[in-house]
């Protein structure tokens, strides 16, 4: 797994809340599927979407999202069999799949793991998405 983050996610309780809270702050929404928002940053995108259910994408119980902490974090994997060689590589150093990868909703592929501290960590192959020489991750072709 090369040294890198692609996408931060924040999980919140009213997503036109926190939309606005960033567009206020000048930063410009990506356009993308309803219910989840994104913003591309320098070589990374950061996204907003509802705590319950980046929770539930995480495989955890409806339970869980109160305790859960709202933030995962992403590795976006250049094709689909890196996403499955990268969770591989994450369980053999001590974490733990909680989501093996599958189809997603949006045309991608994908899967979670938590590192020994149960931090989240998404691993996706995004086919809309590109990934530049240095690790970049860039909305669009």
């Amino acid at each position: 797994m090369e040294q890198r983050v692609s996408l931060i996610t924040l999980g919140v309780d009213d997503l036109s809340r926190s939309r606005s809270f960033y567009e206020k702050l000048g930063w410009r929404p990506l356009s993308g599927p309803e219910g989840v928002v994104f913003f591309q940053l320098q070589g990374m995108i950061f996204a907003l979407w509802s705590r319950d259910e980046l929770a539930k994408d995480a495989g955890l119980k409806p339970e869980a999202s109160r305790g859960f902490s709202g933030v995962a974090f992403a590795y976006n994997a250049r094709t689909r069999a890196d996403v499955d060689a990268v969770l591989k590589e994450a369980q053999a150093a001590g974490g733990e799949i909680l989501k093996p990868a599958a189809d997603t909703f949006w045309g991608g592929y994908a899967g979670y793991f938590a590192d020994p501290d149960r931090h989240l960590w998404e691993v996706a192959w995004n086919p809309g998405w590109r990934i530049d020489d240095k690790g970049g991750m860039w909305a669009g072709p």
